[in-house]
């Protein structure tokens, strides 16, 4: 009986990450940054039930299971965030300095 819980575990964890591995592989550059803090969000949906199962304490294994699962996926949460500020930043630097208004100003200094 355990065993036969234990493969279909195991199985719906390839699909999972095949299917994961497939969908994300197809998204656009141009999604990545979107596409990245709605996977943040669920990165920390994720540690949520990490830090459940980490302090459930059914048996000595599924602690420090859930132990580790913390450990990797607060990991995911702050290296998500962290990547998601920097590319927001290199979208900022390409950002004209002047406002629009000084632009303007300028623009009709030049004709004058």
């Amino acid at each position: 009986m355990k065993t036969d819980i234990l493969i279909s575990s195991l199985y719906v964890f390839a699909l999972a990450a095949f299917l994961g591995y497939q969908i994300i592989s197809r998204v656009p550059p141009l999604l990545h940054t979107p596409l990245m803090a709605a996977t943040n969000a669920i990165s920390g949906i994720s540690l949520v039930g990490s830090l459940v199962t980490a302090g459930a304490e059914h048996s000595t294994l599924s602690t420090i299971l859930g132990v580790i699962a913390v450990i990797a996926a607060t990991i995911n949460v702050v290296g998500g965030f962290t990547i998601t500020e920097r590319m927001l930043k290199m979208f900022q630097d390409k950002l004209p300095s002047d406002s629009p208004k000084d632009s303007k100003d300028k623009k009709e200094e030049k004709h004058s």
